[in-house]
């Protein structure tokens, strides 16, 4: 009797990451300097391999990395030798409250079998957005130039750090851009509720997209409280983990868009699932993790290529030195470019260049 590949032990690894970046990641409630990931990396005797990612940000989900790589050695230990089936029965119940770690293994999983979204027949590009990071009115601006040179068509200002100077800030990009991207303003949960009622309340909508998060992800009421006042259309991001988030965003009429990331989300199909719900209940899914490595960013873009119809932001794997992946992800003109055959596993090299801490489990 033939063992079908489902049913076949899985070898599984797990390496705890510290990925530097280029500059650091100014963000309201705090700079990034580098990306704490978990990788987990499935193989089997057939020869195919899997890879799965979990960065941490402290701030932005209540998991942490310490939590996560317990949570990752402890699973690697009790699924040596397991089948898809039993890695699946053993992560999925860890999913509600650890999203992340979950999200490691079942989108090594979902890689290791070869998931349909993550193959393109001819190259393909899904656009993504650039980041401003300059306050220097002169770096600011240069930076604008530099970045709609290179083929951007949606620019990401990060604000939530002081109102009048956030609002002064936007204008002076609004009059720089003049038309020629539009603008996605994120508060990252940095406003209170009177701040971002005065934020949303005093923009022009001039090139402004959306206006995102600009309270606390669980205090839904600051943030309707500034859904009356909003010049701008108005983004969940960390409010939203999944599904029945989304519904409430729906049933309140919180957001015209929505954002959701495959971290979150367990799975490329449960990632599929809330984008297609997101849509039928009448509001806009955008896509993307900028607190992401190569990994993780490749199975979005997969995923948007064929779901979303705006610029993503899975701009993460462009932040580091380097990535995981021996053959660099193609980015080109603003977009990353999907690329028939393309092995999206990590490269040994690169993983050693980051890694803090590794354990194996191995078939019994």
């Amino acid at each position: 009797m033939t063992t079908e590949p489902r049913d076949a032990p899985i070898r599984i690894e797990v390496v705890r990451l510290r990925v530097p970046l280029v500059r650091p990641y100014k963000l309201a409630f705090g700079p990034v300097t580098a990306f704490d990931t978990v990788v987990v990396l499935m193989h089997d005797d057939a020869g195919r391999r899997g890879a799965g990612e979990a960065t941490l940000l402290t701030g932005y989900t209540d998991e942490t990395i310490e939590g996560a790589w317990d949570g990752a050695r402890a699973l690697a230990t009790a699924l040596a030798g397991a089948s898809a089936r039993e890695v699946a029965r053993k992560v999925l119940p860890v999913a509600p409250s650890s999203p992340f770690l979950a999200t490691a293994f079942m989108t090594a999983l979902d890689a290791l079998h070869a998931h349909p979204l993550l193959t393109v027949d001819a190259p393909t590009r899904v656009p993504i957005l650039g980041i401003l990071n300059e306050t220097d009115d002169g770096a600011l601006e240069a930076e604008i130039e530099r970045l709609l040179g290179a083929g951007y068509r949606t620019l990401k200002v990060k604000v939530g750090f002081d109102v009048e100077s956030d609002l002064r800030r936007v204008a002076l990009i609004q009059a720089r851009v003049a038309g020629r991207a539009r603008l996605r303003l994120d508060a990252n949960q940095g406003y209170t509720a009177q701040q971002a009622r005065r934020f949303a309340g005093a923009l022009d909508p001039a090139d402004i997209e959306l206006f995102e998060q600009p309270c606390a992800a669980g205090d839904w009421d600051a943030h309707m409280s500034v859904v009356p006042h909003s010049t701008v259309p108005l983004m969940l991001d960390e409010s939203i983990y999944g599904l029945s988030d989304i519904e409430r965003a729906a049933r309140l009429g919180a957001a015209r868009y929505v954002k959701v990331k495959l971290m979150k989300l367990v799975s490329l199909d449960g990632l599929v699932a809330a984008v297609e719900r997101i849509r039928a209940l009448g509001m806009i899914p955008v896509l993307g993790n900028g607190v992401a490595c190569d990994l993780g960013c490749w199975m979005e873009a997969c995923v948007a290529a064929r779901h979303i119809d705006n610029a993503g932001e899975m701009n993460g794997f462009l932040k580091p030195h380097a990535g995981l992946f021996g053959r660099p992800l193609a980015f080109e003109d603003g977009a990353i470019v999907l690329q028939p055959g393309f092995c999206g596993a990590p490269d040994e090299v690169a993983l050693a260049r980051y890694e803090i801490d590794r354990q194996g489990g191995r078939p019994a």
